[in-house]
């Protein structure tokens, strides 16, 4: 029945629209009634893929079974010698002062030389699985059997900024996530009460490339690296003034928190408000939790000396790779411990620099290797120990053997790792006659990535963020495959 108080005109745009509508050709009926729907909020909008991403640190599960849950990356910037460390090369001492017989990629053309330079050290086969290292690091041959010393990494970037980026975002380019940022995206933190993703500064200044080391780059901000200082205060502005301690500040909270979920409800597209907003919450709960975190007064004298912390020379580094054992005890999914600014810059003065380096950092990263395994974290715990860079096997600044040092290699350097289902014991890969290029079983930075993702059960195509229409992932597009040889058979 048609309402004879509308206009004539009225009635026949009505039946005019009704009858489109019914007859109208590929079914329009449906289409229309949708957006009239949406025009009047009956009908919700699509869902946006950002808003089906992680946006706070709940635990989540993984894409697939994994050997890893955790993981302690000691970053050795500015790029340790590995001719004089882990891949000994008896061809450069004999050729030792002798004109270079092949081809050198210099970074530093200035200083450049093209005469050899021998390593001035010894080397040994340890352990069961024979692995040979320098006298320079006694305590890491102590724990060969449990690392897997890979001599074939490469990124190719003679660079220490570009290189840093290549192995700790998986591109040479500025502005993308750090590692920890991924895997705290990709599965969250055990813990309530600390950060997932740590970052341990050391006292003689931050690497090359700065906060971009823990950078979230465009991921939420929930997934930057937490700073902790390597000294007290180890986190700034923890702990409230006196005044507002107890029940001012837990009514301030609670007060604070029905603020933020009607602010957030308000406002539910927004991820980076979210992130903020969970950051500060985990900044309250932290007051206690970090506080006793890094407490290292209640560990034993024999486990503090264990890492060194007895000892001028080791006390420093000792502490953090103690406190970082302590941290991922408590759930902490991600611990990196840094060195300072170029401390493995070797272009001169090598032979006494390089055994100053080994003496602060070799006791201390044995010892948590130790000290995992001990305490039964090392099964389920990746630590990773490494630079940017190796070293070229000729001379730079010849100036004098005291003075002499070793330029940039990218082309075939050394790290290691252990736990976490990496392979114990032997090595991986191998380097030419002299050092300068991997040549046997090479492990780009997106392998490595590949392979340490796989650990933790996260499959790259999958480990993805929706950002402006594309499909963010580690690898970017890379050809990274899972280097098998590095895992427990």
């Amino acid at each position: 029945m048609w309402n004879n108080d509308l206009p004539m005109k009225t009635h026949f745009n009505l039946t005019d629209r009704r009858q489109f509508l019914q007859t109208g050709a590929f079914g329009l009926g449906p289409l229309a009634l949708a957006l009239l729907m949406r025009q009047d909020g009956l009908l919700a909008a699509p869902i946006k893929p950002e808003l089906l991403q992680p946006s706070d640190l709940k635990h989540r599960p993984p894409h697939n079974p994994p050997t890893a849950k955790a993981m302690i990356s000691l970053f050795m910037q500015g790029g340790p010698s590995q001719i004089d460390m882990f891949d000994p090369k008896p061809a450069l001492n004999k050729l030792d002062g002798e004109k270079f017989p092949g081809t050198i990629k210099y970074d530093n053309a200035a200083q450049a030389s093209s005469r050899v330079l021998g390593c001035p050290w010894k080397f040994a086969a340890h352990g069961e699985c024979g692995t040979e290292v320098s006298e320079l690091l006694p305590h890491t041959a102590r724990v060969v059997d449990d690392i897997c010393v890979i001599r074939s990494m490469h990124t190719g970037v003679n660079n220490h900024g570009q290189s840093i980026h290549a192995l700790n975002s998986g591109r040479t380019q500025r502005g993308r996530p750090a590692l920890g940022s991924w895997l705290t995206y990709g599965l969250g933190s055990e813990s309530e009460n600390l950060p997932a993703f740590v970052a341990m500064t050391d006292p003689g200044g931050i690497p090359v490339e700065g906060v971009l080391n823990w950078s979230n780059g465009w991921l939420p901000s929930l997934f930057q690296g937490t700073v902790i200082r390597p000294q007290e205060p180890r986190i700034l502005n923890l702990e409230p003034p006196a005044s507002r301690r107890g029940p001012v500040q837990q009514e301030y909270l609670r007060y604070l928190q029905t603020l933020n979920e009607q602010h957030r409800a308000d406002y539910p597209e927004n991820s980076e408000l979210a992130a903020r907003i969970a950051n500060y919450e985990l900044a309250a709960r932290m007051q206690t939790a970090a506080t006793e975190a890094m407490d290292i007064s209640q560990e034993t004298a024999a486990t503090q000396a264990l890492y060194g912390i007895d000892k001028k020379e080791t006390e420093e580094y000792g502490k953090r790779c103690l406190i970082a054992r302590r941290l991922i005890e408590r759930g902490v999914r991600f611990v990196q411990v840094y060195t300072r600014n170029q401390f493995w810059d070797h272009h001169g003065s090598i032979r006494t620099a390089l055994p100053a380096a080994c003496l602060k950092t070799d006791q201390p990263a044995a010892a948590l290797v130790t000290d995992l395994k001990q305490r039964g974290l090392l099964d389920s715990t990746v630590v990773h120990w490494g630079g940017e860079m190796g070293r070229l096997p000729v001379i730079q600044n010849d100036a004098g053997p005291a003075k002499v040092g070793r330029d940039h290699n990218t082309y075939g350097f050394t790290m290691w790792l252990a736990g976490g289902g990496f392979r114990r014991g032997g090595t991986y890969g191998a380097t030419d006659e002299f050092g300068h290029h991997a040549i046997e079983d090479v492990v780009n930075h997106f392998d490595y990535h590949a392979t340490l993702l796989h650990a933790f059960g996260l499959d790259p195509e999958q480990l993805v963020f929706h950002r402006n229409g594309r499909q963010e992932t580690l690898l970017d597009g890379q050809p990274g495959k899972v280097v098998s040889g590095l895992l427990q058979s």
